[in-house]
Protein backbone atom coordinates (compact mmCIF):
# COMPACT_ATOMS: atom_id res chain seq x y z
CA UNK A 1 0.00 0.00 0.00
CA UNK A 2 1.49 3.38 -1.48
CA UNK A 3 -0.53 5.99 0.28
CA UNK A 4 1.13 9.38 0.94
CA UNK A 5 -0.12 11.45 4.10
CA UNK A 6 1.26 14.81 3.54
CA UNK A 7 1.43 16.27 7.44
CA UNK A 8 1.21 20.46 7.07
CA UNK A 9 1.57 22.78 9.60
CA UNK A 10 -1.17 22.88 12.21
CA UNK A 11 -3.33 20.88 9.75
CA UNK A 12 -3.87 17.34 8.03
CA UNK A 13 -4.06 16.87 4.31
CA UNK A 14 -3.79 14.11 2.60
CA UNK A 15 -2.02 12.94 -0.61
CA UNK A 16 -2.72 9.96 -2.52
CA UNK A 17 -0.63 7.15 -4.01
CA UNK A 18 -1.44 4.26 -1.95
CA UNK A 19 -2.94 3.51 1.40
CA UNK A 20 -1.08 3.23 3.80
CA UNK A 21 2.23 4.60 3.06
CA UNK A 22 3.51 7.64 4.23
CA UNK A 23 6.86 9.07 2.51
CA UNK A 24 9.25 11.18 4.70
CA UNK A 25 10.86 13.36 2.16
CA UNK A 26 7.64 14.46 1.59
CA UNK A 27 6.15 14.90 5.15
CA UNK A 28 6.64 17.53 8.22
CA UNK A 29 7.16 15.60 11.34
CA UNK A 30 3.81 14.69 13.00
CA UNK A 31 5.54 16.01 16.51
CA UNK A 32 6.23 19.87 14.98
CA UNK A 33 2.39 19.99 14.13
CA UNK A 34 0.48 19.95 17.35
CA UNK A 35 1.54 21.30 20.19
CA UNK A 36 -1.70 22.84 21.94
CA UNK A 37 -5.24 21.77 22.23
CA UNK A 38 -6.01 24.49 19.26
CA UNK A 39 -3.76 22.46 17.02
CA UNK A 40 -5.74 19.03 17.72
CA UNK A 41 -8.92 21.11 17.21
CA UNK A 42 -7.57 22.03 13.34
CA UNK A 43 -6.20 18.17 13.27
CA UNK A 44 -9.66 17.18 13.57
CA UNK A 45 -11.36 19.70 11.23
CA UNK A 46 -8.39 18.33 8.54
CA UNK A 47 -9.75 14.97 9.66
CA UNK A 48 -13.23 15.79 8.43
CA UNK A 49 -11.97 17.41 4.78
CA UNK A 50 -11.39 14.08 3.99
CA UNK A 51 -15.35 13.38 3.74
CA UNK A 52 -15.49 16.45 1.08
CA UNK A 53 -13.60 14.55 -1.61
CA UNK A 54 -15.44 14.15 -4.85
CA UNK A 55 -14.59 10.28 -4.51
CA UNK A 56 -16.58 10.53 -1.27
CA UNK A 57 -19.42 12.22 -0.26
CA UNK A 58 -18.77 15.31 -2.77
CA UNK A 59 -19.91 13.12 -5.10
CA UNK A 60 -18.98 9.46 -6.23
CA UNK A 61 -19.73 7.53 -2.81
CA UNK A 62 -23.44 8.43 -2.64
CA UNK A 63 -24.28 8.30 -6.48
CA UNK A 64 -22.50 4.62 -6.94
CA UNK A 65 -24.97 3.25 -4.00
CA UNK A 66 -28.18 4.56 -6.10
CA UNK A 67 -26.41 3.71 -9.30
CA UNK A 68 -25.04 -0.12 -8.76
CA UNK A 69 -28.99 -0.55 -7.03
CA UNK A 70 -32.22 0.45 -9.06
CA UNK A 71 -32.39 4.21 -8.25
CA UNK A 72 -30.37 5.48 -10.87
CA UNK A 73 -29.31 4.65 -14.17
CA UNK A 74 -26.12 5.91 -16.37
CA UNK A 75 -28.12 7.53 -19.66
CA UNK A 76 -26.44 6.23 -22.73
CA UNK A 77 -24.72 10.12 -24.14
CA UNK A 78 -23.02 9.81 -20.77
CA UNK A 79 -19.50 10.05 -21.19
CA UNK A 80 -18.03 8.38 -17.63
CA UNK A 81 -17.23 4.60 -18.40
CA UNK A 82 -16.52 3.93 -14.70
CA UNK A 83 -19.86 5.11 -14.01
CA UNK A 84 -21.37 2.93 -16.77
CA UNK A 85 -19.26 -0.34 -14.89
CA UNK A 86 -21.44 0.72 -12.00
CA UNK A 87 -24.59 0.81 -13.88
CA UNK A 88 -24.46 -2.31 -15.30
CA UNK A 89 -22.84 -4.43 -12.08
CA UNK A 90 -20.14 -5.21 -14.31
CA UNK A 91 -17.21 -3.56 -12.60
CA UNK A 92 -13.74 -4.00 -13.11
CA UNK A 93 -10.95 -3.57 -10.84
CA UNK A 94 -9.08 -0.93 -12.32
CA UNK A 95 -11.83 1.42 -12.05
CA UNK A 96 -10.61 4.84 -11.44
CA UNK A 97 -13.76 5.77 -9.47
CA UNK A 98 -13.77 2.66 -7.04
CA UNK A 99 -9.84 3.03 -6.38
CA UNK A 100 -10.37 7.34 -5.58
CA UNK A 101 -13.00 5.14 -2.87
CA UNK A 102 -10.55 3.21 -1.26
CA UNK A 103 -7.99 5.57 -0.98
CA UNK A 104 -9.80 8.79 0.37
CA UNK A 105 -11.35 6.90 2.97
CA UNK A 106 -7.82 5.40 3.77
CA UNK A 107 -6.40 8.65 3.60
CA UNK A 108 -9.16 10.07 6.15
CA UNK A 109 -8.57 7.07 8.30
CA UNK A 110 -5.08 7.71 8.66
CA UNK A 111 -5.38 11.29 9.14
CA UNK A 112 -7.83 10.47 12.44
CA UNK A 113 -5.17 8.06 13.42
CA UNK A 114 -2.17 10.46 13.09
CA UNK A 115 -4.21 13.37 15.26
CA UNK A 116 -5.37 10.16 17.50
CA UNK A 117 -1.39 9.61 18.54
CA UNK A 118 -0.94 13.14 19.52
CA UNK A 119 -3.87 13.75 21.72
CA UNK A 120 -2.65 12.43 25.21
CA UNK A 121 1.18 13.92 24.03
CA UNK A 122 -1.12 17.67 24.18
CA UNK A 123 -0.28 19.40 27.66
CA UNK A 124 -2.90 21.99 27.99
CA UNK A 125 -5.11 19.35 27.37
CA UNK A 126 -7.54 18.21 30.38
CA UNK A 127 -8.40 14.56 30.69
CA UNK A 128 -12.11 15.70 29.66
CA UNK A 129 -10.83 17.36 26.64
CA UNK A 130 -8.42 14.99 25.30
CA UNK A 131 -11.19 11.97 25.87
CA UNK A 132 -13.62 14.19 23.67
CA UNK A 133 -10.64 15.41 21.04
CA UNK A 134 -10.29 11.01 20.91
CA UNK A 135 -14.05 10.05 20.74
CA UNK A 136 -14.32 12.81 17.71
CA UNK A 137 -11.70 11.11 15.83
CA UNK A 138 -13.03 7.68 16.58
CA UNK A 139 -16.67 8.92 15.37
CA UNK A 140 -14.63 9.94 12.04
CA UNK A 141 -12.79 6.69 12.09
CA UNK A 142 -15.54 4.37 12.46
CA UNK A 143 -17.75 5.83 9.90
CA UNK A 144 -14.90 5.66 7.74
CA UNK A 145 -14.51 2.12 8.29
CA UNK A 146 -18.29 1.13 8.08
CA UNK A 147 -18.46 3.26 4.79
CA UNK A 148 -15.18 0.53 3.28
CA UNK A 149 -16.92 -2.20 4.61
CA UNK A 150 -20.40 -1.39 2.97
CA UNK A 151 -18.47 -1.58 -0.65
CA UNK A 152 -16.25 -4.42 -0.08
CA UNK A 153 -16.42 -6.14 2.20
CA UNK A 154 -13.35 -7.38 5.12
CA UNK A 155 -11.19 -4.39 5.07
CA UNK A 156 -7.66 -3.61 6.98
CA UNK A 157 -8.34 -2.56 10.18
CA UNK A 158 -5.74 0.91 10.46
CA UNK A 159 -6.01 2.28 14.29
CA UNK A 160 -2.41 3.27 14.26
CA UNK A 161 -1.00 5.78 12.08
CA UNK A 162 1.02 5.76 9.52
CA UNK A 163 4.54 8.27 9.87
CA UNK A 164 7.53 6.10 8.22
CA UNK A 165 7.76 3.39 5.64
CA UNK A 166 7.54 0.03 7.99
CA UNK A 167 4.56 -2.18 8.24
CA UNK A 168 2.87 -0.78 4.63
CA UNK A 169 1.46 -3.79 3.89
CA UNK A 170 -1.75 -4.92 5.77
CA UNK A 171 -4.44 -8.25 5.70
CA UNK A 172 -7.85 -8.24 5.61
CA UNK A 173 -9.82 -8.05 9.02
CA UNK A 174 -12.69 -10.63 9.23
CA UNK A 175 -16.03 -8.17 8.72
CA UNK A 176 -16.93 -9.63 12.17
CA UNK A 177 -13.80 -7.71 13.49
CA UNK A 178 -14.71 -4.20 11.29
CA UNK A 179 -17.51 -4.45 13.02
CA UNK A 180 -16.38 -5.24 16.69
CA UNK A 181 -13.39 -2.08 15.80
CA UNK A 182 -16.44 0.38 14.61
CA UNK A 183 -18.65 -0.46 17.73
CA UNK A 184 -15.52 0.06 20.36
CA UNK A 185 -15.17 3.27 18.42
CA UNK A 186 -18.72 4.30 18.61
CA UNK A 187 -19.39 3.36 22.35
CA UNK A 188 -16.20 5.36 23.25
CA UNK A 189 -17.52 8.08 21.14
CA UNK A 190 -20.98 8.49 22.23
CA UNK A 191 -19.91 8.22 26.11
CA UNK A 192 -17.30 11.17 25.55
CA UNK A 193 -19.00 13.88 22.78
CA UNK A 194 -21.34 16.54 23.62
CA UNK A 195 -25.01 15.53 23.48
CA UNK A 196 -25.86 17.96 20.84
CA UNK A 197 -23.73 20.72 18.95
CA UNK A 198 -23.10 21.48 15.01
CA UNK A 199 -24.63 18.94 12.91
CA UNK A 200 -21.33 18.64 10.87
CA UNK A 201 -19.32 17.91 13.77
CA UNK A 202 -19.81 14.29 15.62
CA UNK A 203 -21.86 14.30 18.81
CA UNK A 204 -23.35 11.72 21.39
CA UNK A 205 -26.83 11.10 19.35
CA UNK A 206 -24.48 10.97 15.92
CA UNK A 207 -22.48 8.38 17.32
CA UNK A 208 -25.26 6.71 18.87
CA UNK A 209 -27.45 6.83 15.48
CA UNK A 210 -24.72 5.55 13.67
CA UNK A 211 -24.46 2.63 16.07
CA UNK A 212 -28.40 2.31 15.27
CA UNK A 213 -27.08 1.79 11.70
CA UNK A 214 -24.45 -0.42 12.63
CA UNK A 215 -26.54 -2.87 14.34
CA UNK A 216 -29.23 -3.33 12.10
CA UNK A 217 -26.42 -4.10 9.08
CA UNK A 218 -24.81 -6.88 11.75
CA UNK A 219 -28.09 -8.22 12.18
CA UNK A 220 -28.27 -7.36 16.48
CA UNK A 221 -31.43 -6.33 16.29
CA UNK A 222 -32.33 -5.21 20.02
CA UNK A 223 -29.84 -3.18 20.01
CA UNK A 224 -30.55 -1.75 16.81
CA UNK A 225 -33.74 -0.37 18.75
CA UNK A 226 -32.03 0.40 21.99
CA UNK A 227 -29.65 2.82 19.75
CA UNK A 228 -32.48 4.10 17.66
CA UNK A 229 -35.10 4.70 20.66
CA UNK A 230 -32.33 6.59 22.52
CA UNK A 231 -31.97 9.20 19.31
CA UNK A 232 -36.20 9.43 18.88
CA UNK A 233 -36.54 9.75 22.48
CA UNK A 234 -33.23 11.84 23.79
CA UNK A 235 -31.69 13.23 20.66
CA UNK A 236 -33.70 16.25 20.38
CA UNK A 237 -34.55 15.79 16.63
CA UNK A 238 -37.74 16.41 14.81
CA UNK A 239 -39.44 15.14 11.67
CA UNK A 240 -39.87 18.06 9.62
CA UNK A 241 -43.44 18.55 8.24
CA UNK A 242 -42.96 19.60 5.09
CA UNK A 243 -40.62 16.50 3.32
CA UNK A 244 -38.97 19.13 1.24
CA UNK A 245 -37.47 21.19 4.01
CA UNK A 246 -35.06 18.74 5.02
CA UNK A 247 -32.85 19.39 2.16
CA UNK A 248 -33.94 22.95 1.81
CA UNK A 249 -31.48 24.84 4.56
CA UNK A 250 -28.47 23.10 6.04
CA UNK A 251 -28.56 22.08 9.69
CA UNK A 252 -32.78 21.38 9.90
CA UNK A 253 -34.43 19.95 12.93
CA UNK A 254 -34.88 16.60 11.65
CA UNK A 255 -30.69 16.06 10.43
CA UNK A 256 -28.45 14.44 12.64
CA UNK A 257 -24.66 14.61 11.08
CA UNK A 258 -24.02 16.04 7.75
CA UNK A 259 -21.06 17.01 5.76
CA UNK A 260 -19.81 20.44 4.90
CA UNK A 261 -19.84 22.20 2.26
CA UNK A 262 -19.28 25.71 0.82
CA UNK A 263 -18.16 27.39 -2.53
CA UNK A 264 -14.80 27.02 -1.78
CA UNK A 265 -15.12 23.27 -0.74
CA UNK A 266 -17.85 22.63 -2.91
CA UNK A 267 -19.35 19.35 -4.00
CA UNK A 268 -20.17 18.19 -7.62
CA UNK A 269 -23.57 16.00 -6.76
CA UNK A 270 -26.13 18.70 -9.00
CA UNK A 271 -23.09 18.47 -11.44
CA UNK A 272 -23.62 15.04 -12.30
CA UNK A 273 -27.09 15.02 -11.97
CA UNK A 274 -28.90 17.50 -13.44
CA UNK A 275 -29.23 17.96 -17.71
CA UNK A 276 -26.80 19.45 -19.96
CA UNK A 277 -29.80 22.31 -20.94
CA UNK A 278 -29.03 23.63 -17.13
CA UNK A 279 -25.42 23.10 -17.51
CA UNK A 280 -25.19 19.88 -15.69
CA UNK A 281 -23.15 16.91 -16.90
CA UNK A 282 -26.19 14.06 -16.31
CA UNK A 283 -23.88 11.01 -15.74
CA UNK A 284 -26.94 9.93 -13.87
CA UNK A 285 -30.42 10.14 -13.94
CA UNK A 286 -33.62 8.49 -11.69
CA UNK A 287 -34.37 5.13 -12.98
CA UNK A 288 -38.06 4.35 -15.05
CA UNK A 289 -38.09 1.70 -11.80
CA UNK A 290 -37.81 4.41 -8.96
CA UNK A 291 -40.30 7.04 -10.78
CA UNK A 292 -42.50 4.11 -10.98
CA UNK A 293 -42.30 3.10 -7.89
CA UNK A 294 -44.24 6.48 -5.55
CA UNK A 295 -47.71 6.03 -4.48
CA UNK A 296 -49.88 8.98 -5.76
CA UNK A 297 -49.95 11.73 -3.57
CA UNK A 298 -46.63 11.51 -2.55
CA UNK A 299 -45.05 14.56 -1.44
CA UNK A 300 -41.38 13.17 -1.65
CA UNK A 301 -41.62 12.90 -5.70
CA UNK A 302 -42.13 16.24 -6.29
CA UNK A 303 -39.02 17.30 -3.28
CA UNK A 304 -36.87 14.27 -5.13
CA UNK A 305 -37.25 14.73 -8.85
CA UNK A 306 -37.38 17.55 -11.38
CA UNK A 307 -37.96 17.56 -15.25
CA UNK A 308 -36.16 19.41 -18.01
CA UNK A 309 -38.52 18.84 -20.85
CA UNK A 310 -39.10 14.79 -20.47
CA UNK A 311 -35.56 14.50 -18.66
CA UNK A 312 -36.05 13.47 -15.35
CA UNK A 313 -33.36 14.25 -12.97
CA UNK A 314 -32.18 14.49 -8.95
CA UNK A 315 -32.88 17.33 -7.38
CA UNK A 316 -32.04 16.52 -3.67
CA UNK A 317 -28.72 18.41 -3.78
CA UNK A 318 -29.46 21.17 -6.03
CA UNK A 319 -26.71 24.02 -5.64
CA UNK A 320 -25.18 23.57 -9.12
CA UNK A 321 -23.36 26.75 -9.29
CA UNK A 322 -21.88 27.01 -5.89
CA UNK A 323 -22.03 23.08 -4.83
CA UNK A 324 -22.57 24.60 -1.34
CA UNK A 325 -25.44 22.33 0.05
CA UNK A 326 -24.12 20.11 2.88
CA UNK A 327 -24.74 16.16 2.48
CA UNK A 328 -26.57 14.39 4.84
CA UNK A 329 -25.26 11.22 6.57
CA UNK A 330 -27.91 10.89 8.89
CA UNK A 331 -31.39 11.86 10.08
CA UNK A 332 -34.54 11.18 11.84
CA UNK A 333 -36.45 9.65 9.56
CA UNK A 334 -34.15 7.26 9.57
CA UNK A 335 -34.19 6.01 13.00
CA UNK A 336 -37.77 5.50 12.73
CA UNK A 337 -36.75 3.06 9.47
CA UNK A 338 -34.21 1.13 11.46
CA UNK A 339 -35.92 0.82 14.75
CA UNK A 340 -39.22 -0.97 12.44
CA UNK A 341 -37.27 -2.93 10.25
CA UNK A 342 -35.19 -4.38 13.59
CA UNK A 343 -38.35 -4.74 15.59
CA UNK A 344 -39.91 -6.75 12.53
CA UNK A 345 -36.68 -9.45 12.70
CA UNK A 346 -37.54 -9.80 16.21
CA UNK A 347 -38.78 -13.60 17.12
CA UNK A 348 -41.83 -12.23 18.39
CA UNK A 349 -42.30 -8.96 16.86
CA UNK A 350 -44.93 -6.28 18.23
CA UNK A 351 -46.80 -5.23 14.78
CA UNK A 352 -47.59 -2.21 16.31
CA UNK A 353 -45.07 -0.44 16.79
CA UNK A 354 -43.87 -1.46 13.49
CA UNK A 355 -46.86 0.13 11.75
CA UNK A 356 -46.42 3.28 14.08
CA UNK A 357 -43.17 3.63 12.94
CA UNK A 358 -43.78 2.96 9.13
CA UNK A 359 -46.76 5.55 9.66
CA UNK A 360 -44.44 8.26 10.89
CA UNK A 361 -42.53 8.35 7.02
CA UNK A 362 -45.54 7.46 5.38
CA UNK A 363 -47.91 10.34 7.15
CA UNK A 364 -45.26 13.16 6.59
CA UNK A 365 -45.38 11.99 2.64
CA UNK A 366 -49.06 12.49 2.88
CA UNK A 367 -49.83 8.92 2.80
CA UNK A 368 -52.17 6.46 4.32
CA UNK A 369 -50.95 4.42 7.12
CA UNK A 370 -50.14 0.96 6.82
CA UNK A 371 -52.26 -2.12 8.58
CA UNK A 372 -50.39 -4.74 7.58
CA UNK A 373 -50.26 -7.11 9.88
CA UNK A 374 -47.77 -9.82 8.11
CA UNK A 375 -43.96 -9.70 8.78
CA UNK A 376 -43.33 -10.57 5.50
CA UNK A 377 -45.26 -7.86 3.64
CA UNK A 378 -44.06 -5.46 5.97
CA UNK A 379 -40.42 -6.10 5.66
CA UNK A 380 -41.08 -5.05 1.61
CA UNK A 381 -43.08 -2.04 2.84
CA UNK A 382 -39.85 -1.16 4.76
CA UNK A 383 -37.74 -1.83 2.12
CA UNK A 384 -39.53 0.14 -0.25
CA UNK A 385 -40.38 3.17 2.49
CA UNK A 386 -36.48 3.35 2.56
CA UNK A 387 -36.08 3.08 -1.71
CA UNK A 388 -38.19 6.28 -2.01
CA UNK A 389 -37.52 8.23 1.31
CA UNK A 390 -33.87 7.88 0.87
CA UNK A 391 -33.84 8.15 -2.55
CA UNK A 392 -30.00 9.84 -3.76
CA UNK A 393 -28.54 9.62 -0.59
CA UNK A 394 -26.72 6.72 -0.90
CA UNK A 395 -28.50 3.93 0.90
CA UNK A 396 -30.11 1.90 -1.69
CA UNK A 397 -27.42 -0.46 -3.13
CA UNK A 398 -26.53 -1.42 0.65
CA UNK A 399 -29.97 -2.01 1.63
CA UNK A 400 -30.57 -4.82 -0.87
CA UNK A 401 -27.50 -6.44 0.19
CA UNK A 402 -27.36 -6.24 3.74
CA UNK A 403 -31.15 -8.31 3.35
CA UNK A 404 -29.40 -9.77 0.40
CA UNK A 405 -32.66 -8.97 -1.67
CA UNK A 406 -29.90 -8.01 -4.74
CA UNK A 407 -30.17 -10.92 -6.81
CA UNK A 408 -34.26 -11.01 -6.75
CA UNK A 409 -34.51 -7.26 -7.06
CA UNK A 410 -31.64 -6.13 -9.62
CA UNK A 411 -31.74 -7.24 -12.80
CA UNK A 412 -28.05 -6.76 -13.88
CA UNK A 413 -27.24 -8.98 -10.76
CA UNK A 414 -26.84 -12.76 -10.71
CA UNK A 415 -24.59 -13.49 -8.58
CA UNK A 416 -23.56 -13.09 -4.83
CA UNK A 417 -20.16 -12.03 -6.24
CA UNK A 418 -21.64 -8.87 -7.69
CA UNK A 419 -22.57 -7.86 -4.03
CA UNK A 420 -19.27 -6.63 -3.06
CA UNK A 421 -17.19 -4.05 -5.40
CA UNK A 422 -13.96 -5.15 -6.55
CA UNK A 423 -10.92 -4.34 -3.74
CA UNK A 424 -8.65 -1.61 -6.57
CA UNK A 425 -5.80 -3.19 -8.95
CA UNK A 426 -3.32 -1.15 -7.57
CA UNK A 427 -4.52 -2.39 -4.07
CA UNK A 428 -3.46 -5.54 -4.83
CA UNK A 429 -0.52 -5.34 -6.67
CA UNK A 430 1.14 -2.88 -4.20
CA UNK A 431 -0.14 -4.81 -0.83
CA UNK A 432 2.50 -7.86 -0.43
CA UNK A 433 0.82 -9.11 2.58
CA UNK A 434 -0.60 -12.42 1.68
CA UNK A 435 -3.93 -11.71 3.58
CA UNK A 436 -5.00 -8.91 1.14
CA UNK A 437 -7.06 -10.56 -1.53
CA UNK A 438 -9.57 -10.07 -4.12
CA UNK A 439 -13.09 -10.63 -3.43
CA UNK A 440 -14.43 -13.46 -5.81
CA UNK A 441 -15.57 -13.19 -8.94
CA UNK A 442 -12.81 -10.31 -9.88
Amino acid sequence: MKKIILITFLLLTALSCDVLEVEPQNSIPADAAFKTKEDIDKGILGAYASFQSLSYYGRTYGIFSDLSADNLSHPIAATATEYAEVDNNNILPENSSIDGIWSVIYDGINVANNVIAKVPTIEDMTEQEQNAALAELYFIRALNHFNLMNYFGAIPIKITPTVGVANLDAPRNSVEEVYSQIINDLNFAADNLPASGNKIRGSKYAAKALLAKVYLYKKDYPQAIAMASDVIANGNYTLLDNYADVFANDQSAESIFEIFFSETERNRIAEYNFPHSLNGRREVEPSESLLNAYEAGDERYAASIAFEGTEAYAKKYDDLSLGADNVIVLRLADMYLIRAEAEANLPTPNITSVQDDINEIRERANLLPTYETSVTQLLKIIENERRIEFAFEGQRWFDLVRTNRAIAVLPNVNSTNQMLFPIPSDEIQTNNDPGMTQNPGY
